[in-house]
Parts: C-alpha cells; sequence; structure tokens
C-alpha cells in the first residue's frame, strides 16, 4: 500500500482532486472553452466582440435564474417555479409599465414592484416546502401552476412591447460598452458580497446534512426559506433580462427556462442532493447550454432534428461533467 500511497499516478490524481476540491467550476469552465472553440470552427464570425455580446445578452436570464436555482439547491432542495416565477413578474412589470405611461420614473417603480413580487413568491415556496414540510419538489410544482395561472390572469394573451426605454437600454451602450457588460460587473459584485456571508456556507451545511446542521443550532427552517427568497429575487432579475431582451409580456416565457435551469445548476457541478456546488459553475452552466444551441446551429443541422442533437450534446456535457465532478466530492 505504501508503494501505492507514493507513486506518480496516485500523487497526481491526489492533486486533480484537491485541484477539484478547491475550484469544482473547473470542468465546467473547459467544456465552455471547448464549446467556443467548436463555435469558432463552424463560424469564425461567432467570437466576434459584437456576437458574443449578443450571446451574453440573450442567455444573462438563463444565468440569473441558474444562478437562482443554486441557492435552494445547496440546501437539498429544488424549484420547478423559478421559471412560473419569472413569467409572473415579467407580464406584471409590463403591464404596470404600460399603465403608468412608460416613463423612466414608472421602469423604476415597476422593477421594484417586480423585485418585490419575485420575493414574495419566494417566501411562500419557503413557506411550503421548509414551514409546511412538503416535499420540495411536488410543493413548487404546484405552485408554479398558481403562478403561471396568475400570469395568464394578468396577462392573458403574449405580445404586450415593453417601453422603448427600457428595451432599447438593455440592448444599448452606456459610456461606449453595451449595458449587459454592466449587469454582468454588477452581479460579479452581488455574488461576491453573498458568498462573504454567512447564508451561502449555511445553505450548504443544511444540504450537506440537515440533522446535523439542526443538532449544531442552525435555524435549519429559517435557513431554508432564505435559500428560496434568494430564488425568488434572481428569478425576478432574470425576468427584467428576459423583458429586456424580447422587448414584449408573455406569461409562458419561463416555461422551459426552468428545467434548463436545473440542468445548468448540475453542469456547472453542483449535486442536487446538496451540500455542494458553486454560482460560477452555474454560471458557466448557463453559458453552455447557450453556447450547445450556437453549435448545433452553426452546424447546419436541419430545423426538425436540432431539437434532437440539442438534447443529445446537452447529456453527453451533462455526463462528461457529472463525471469529472465526482473525482472532487469527498
Amino acid at each position: 500500500m505504501a508503494e501505492i500511497a507514493t507513486s506518480p499516478t496516485y500523487r497526481r490524481a491526489g492533486g486533480l482532486r484537491r485541484l477539484l476540491e478547491r475550484y469544482p467550476f473547473l470542468p465546467a469552465l473547459a467544456i465552455v472553452l471547448v464549446l467556443l472553440a467548436l463555435n469558432g470552427i463552424f463560424s469564425p464570425n461567432s467570437l466576434s466582440y459584437r456576437s458574443l455580446t449578443g450571446l451574453l445578452s440573450t442567455y444573462m436570464a438563463l444565468i440569473l435564474l441558474a444562478i437562482a436555482q443554486t441557492y435552494v439547491v445547496y440546501a437539498g432542495d429544488i424549484d420547478l417555479s423559478a421559471g412560473s416565477i419569472l413569467s409572473l413578474v415579467n407580464v406584471a412589470i409590463i403591464v404596470l409599465m404600460e399603465r403608468w405611461g412608460g416613463g423612466a420614473g414608472a421602469v423604476l417603480l415597476a422593477l421594484a414592484i417586480g423585485l418585490l413580487l419575485g420575493l414574495a413568491c419566494g417566501l411562500v415556496n419557503g413557506l411550503v416546502v421548509a414551514a409546511l414540510r412538503l416535499q420540495a419538489i411536488v410543493a413548487t410544482f404546484a405552485t408554479s401552476i398558481f403562478f403561471t395561472g396568475l400570469a395568464l390572469y394578468i396577462l392573458p394573451v403574449a405580445g404586450t412591447p415593453a417601453p422603448t426605454i427600457f428595451w432599447r437600454t438593455y440592448g444599448g451602450r452606456l459610456l461606449g460598452l453595451p449595458f449587459v457588460f454592466y449587469i454582468l460587473v454588477g452581479l460579479v459584485v452581488l455574488l461576491a458580497v453573498l458568498s462573504r456571508t454567512r447564508l451561502a456556507t449555511q445553505l450548504l451545511a443544511v444540504g450537506d446534512d440537515q440533522q446535523a446542521a439542526y443538532q449544531t443550532g442552525l435555524p435549519v427552517v429559517a435557513i431554508r426559506i432564505r435559500g428560496y427568497l434568494l430564488c425568488g429575487l434572481f428569478s425576478a432579475l432574470a425576468a427584467f433580462c428576459i423583458t429586456g431582451d424580447t422587448a414584449s409580456g408573455d406569461p409562458l416565457v419561463g416555461g422551459k427556462m426552468t428545467l434548463f435551469s436545473v440542468a445548468a445548476v448540475v453542469l456547472g457541478g453542483s449535486a442536487l442532493s446538496g451540500g455542494w456546488g458553486t454560482v460560477v459553475g452555474s454560471l458557466l452552466g448557463a453559458l453552455t447550454i447557450g453556447l450547445i444551441s450556437s453549435v448545433v446551429f452553426f452546424m447546419g443541422t436541419p430545423s426538425e432534428w436540432q431539437n434532437f442533437v440539442q438534447g443529445l450534446a446537452i447529456l453527453v456535457v451533462l455526463m462528461a461533467g457529472v463525471l469529472a465532478g465526482r473525482r472532487a466530492r469527498p
């Protein structure tokens, strides 16, 4: 056994494991770089400054939704209503902006109400899952139907346009730089601040062993509720981005995005069982999904086969990411 422990191969494996333990998002980063290279091979223009800016603008909503999902997954929970919260906030702010005239003041007030609405939805989820102790997957599936129903009540038919000032700001430039870059910088700062709070560590502790966390004195129910509050907050921010990108309201816009957000979390190296993960990985996982879509399109895949090829590619990348991530987990 001593010979095995001191062999170069064993030391290399141990070094790789320590590296992945410290930076669990590395497999996701490697996958993103490979996909960027493939995009460049099939369409060199896809790596231009303008194209990359467009990619970031289009998938910023999914990035935020994946981050939203990450905080509940930390604690071993899941939120199948994240996309429905996005849809509800989307139609709510669109209707409010329209009724209040669409000026700068109306836009800012509508966005503030949108944030409160996202937090309220997160609170509802937190109470039914953590306080009432219902199964997260079933409870949030039920609330997703409820939130979608509210969205359809507010805006039965898609297509109400966003105010010009809103979508032009989102897709425009500020001081010579695309506005989406400022959103990305603000997101990085927000995530850095959250990472320095005890909440992220507490969520991971609850996800790792809920009983042990309770025995050490952690308020497990309150921590799980806070995780859902964060999920609601980031879902509302995602709604702002999807509204700016599509320039319209749609009560069903977040339908597919929920499962994409879950896939992005897993692609980023987080464990759905809880106790292990990183928001950076989820961000990269969301970009992975976007880049896969681009590769499938630039390959010239027939339209009737694009969903099949995209799903197959995500499955392959997911398996590769999970296998690499297992090396890092104790």
